[in-house]
């Protein structure tokens, strides 16, 4: 698999990104700068890493959105290409209209940074066909602006196509979204991650790339990188 790690001003997370999908099987991984206006040839993957791109000015991720690099971006992935976006990177789908719904302030006003549990909703994917359904994980949050909210009709849209992929919920896999610590940035139906329509592009707000290895603590975002390698 080849894969492009899209780096903005201020994003800081490029590099965790590319170490773990090399230990998860990607054979080529470039970093792209954010003014670029094409992708490497042959790209199978591009991902959005984590950060505060433009010091999350006017919205996170909405200047971003807006950068050269993204139109080939939208156009990789309208041709059927995977799309990766955690935490900031998120924040950018959707300001670029690649995935539906927003990313708001967190319910308590704070930026939040530890780890949180997720249970795996959708595994017919190919970031997630390495996980159970209902897998509880353990992956790291840092955000501020990580409340996902969708109006009704498009949320039970996200849960009628299996489309939404994490939920945040407690140790034991028990969802309540309006529980502050199983739900702890305070999202609508406790949702962390979701897919497009085709499948091909997911939006995931905690952070994978940061438990790749048990030196740093546990190896859960591993599948979700070794799902990657064997999908291109």
């Amino acid at each position: 698999m080849k894969a492009a790690v899209i780096v903005f001003p201020g994003t800081y997370r490029e590099q965790d990104m590319m170490r773990a999908l090399k230990k998860g099987g990607a054979n080529e991984v470039s970093a792209v700068w954010h003014a670029e206006t094409e992708l490497p040839g042959g790209t199978d993957l591009v991902v959005l890493p984590g950060g505060f791109s433009y010091g999350d000015y006017l919205r996170s991720g909405a200047i971003a959105a807006r950068a050269p690099v993204m139109a080939s971006v939208a156009d990789h992935a309208k041709k059927g290409g995977l799309a990766l976006g955690v935490c900031n990177g998120f924040q950018m789908l959707c300001e670029a209209g690649l995935l539906p719904g927003t990313l708001m302030r967190n319910a308590g006003l704070t930026f939040i940074c530890k780890e949180v549990h997720l249970r795996v909703e959708a595994t017919n994917s190919a970031f997630t066909n390495g996980y159970r359904h209902h897998q509880v994980v353990r992956f790291p949050v840092a955000h501020h602006d990580g409340n996902y909210f969708a109006d009704p009709a498009t949320l039970d849209r996200l849960e009628g196509e299996d489309r939404v992929a994490f939920r945040y919920c407690a140790p034991d896999g028990t969802v309540d979204p309006k529980s502050p610590t199983a739900n702890p940035n305070g999202s609508q139906r406790a949702i962390a991650g979701i897919l497009s329509e085709n499948r091909n592009i997911l939006g995931l707000m905690p952070h994978p790339e940061n438990l790749v290895e048990e030196l740093l603590g546990g190896t859960d975002g591993l599948p979700l990188f070794e799902s990657l390698g064997l999908a291109a």
